[in-house]
Formats: C-alpha cells, structure tokens, sequence
C-alpha cells in the first residue's frame, strides 16, 4: 500500500470515528446539548483536528443524515408495486420506515424525533435524494387513487404525510420508552398503518393539507 493510499485510508478511519462519537453523544445527550469539544474529547483528538474534517457541528449532522437516508432507502423493499389490495407497494413502504427505526434507532432518532438538529432544508441540494424519494412514494400514492384503490380527489402529498404520522408515532412511543411492559410495538405500529390505511380507502374526510415543504423529517 502506497503512502497516498494509507494517508487516505487514515483520514476516513478518522472522520468515521468522528461521526459514530458525534452519533452516539447526540442521540443520548441531545443535538443542542454537544459541542465540538465534547465529540473530541471522545475520540481523545483535539477540537481543531476536529475542523480539518468538518467545518462545523451541523456538518456533521448533515453527514450523518445523509448516511442515515442512504440507509434508509437502500434497505428499502425493491418491489413496491404487488397488487394485492392494490397498496400493498405503499403498505410495505411505509412498514420498511418504522423497521427502520427498529434496525437503526440511533439514525431514527436524529433524523425524526431530536427536534434541536438543522433542518435539511438549509442543505436541500445534498439531500434532493430525500425530495426524489418522497416523490417516488407520492407517485405510489397516485397511482393506487388512479386505480380506483383510494378514493378520487384524495391528494396523495396528504396520505404521505398521514401515514408518515402513523408509523413514526408508533417507532417514537417505542424509542422513547412509552410504552407499559408487555405491549406489543411492533403490533401497535402494524395496526396504526392498518387502520390508517382502512380510513384512507372506506373514504373517511381528509382535513389535513399538506404544505410546500420539501423535507419529510423533523430535520426538514
């Protein structure tokens, strides 16, 4: 291995340990609650070696959102159009997001409930991916209107956000402990989308409207 090639190799290893210290220091003490100081003091580097990797604390968050997304969508379901009840492609989508927040609770945790992070909004161009793939899903949603399988008129940004709503409250109530022993999160995710989606389909009223925003994450 070439010097070039190990320097390199060096500096990843470094910024990797940088963001699981920042990770970890986040999730368990809170966005606003962690300076670059502290994240140093982790990994024993000093604060200024710190910035040579990342201009500042939201750039890390930024990496790790990032990282987070990729995840998120790369472990996705790669079949999202099985006919079934005709939402089956959108039933699925939706469970892979709280399974998410079981398999990656850290990343869930930044990207969803710490409401002190940036918004990814002030870093749209990094994250267009995000607005790609709530687009996709958006296109799932209108499909299944077109086919007869949600009712006409239905404005498939709201039913995006409406089942958004009801698998992250069921992961968040589990991430944060609110549930009595014994129950059942995963039980109590998988019926909210049900009954989401059931309400959605017999036609009950929709007074939610959705907004411009581009994000789809408290961080938006």
């Amino acid at each position: 291995m070439g010097v070039k090639e190990r320097q390199e190799r060096e500096r990843e290893a470094v910024a990797r340990a940088i963001l699981d210290a920042a990770r970890d220091l986040f999730v368990a003490e809170g966005y606003q609650n962690v300076s670059i100081r502290k994240i140093a003091d982790r990994i024993e580097y000093s604060p200024a070696a710190i910035y040579s990797y990342f201009s500042s604390k939201d750039d890390i968050f930024f990496a790790l959102a990032e990282e987070g997304f990729h995840l998120l969508f790369s472990s996705g379901p790669q079949d999202t159009s099985g006919p079934a009840d005709g939402l089956e492609g959108i039933r699925g989508a939706f469970w892979h997001l709280y399974r998410f927040s079981r398999t990656h609770p850290e990343y869930f945790a930044l990207m969803f409930v710490d409401r002190s992070v940036p918004r990814i909004s002030q870093n749209w161009e990094r994250f267009a991916f995000v607005g790609a793939m709530k687009e996709h899903l958006a296109g799932l949603i209108q499909k299944a209107i077109d086919a007869g399988h949600l009712p006409r008129g239905t404005e498939p940004h709201a039913v995006f956000r409406i089942l958004t709503a009801a698998v992250v409250g069921a992961a968040v109530m589990q991430i944060c402990n609110r549930l009595a022993p014994g129950e059942d999160p995963d039980a109590l995710a998988r019926d909210t989308l049900e009954a989401a989606l059931q309400g959605l389909r017999s036609g009950s009223p929709i007074t939610f409207h959705p907004g411009s925003c581009t994000g789809t994450s408290s961080s938006q």
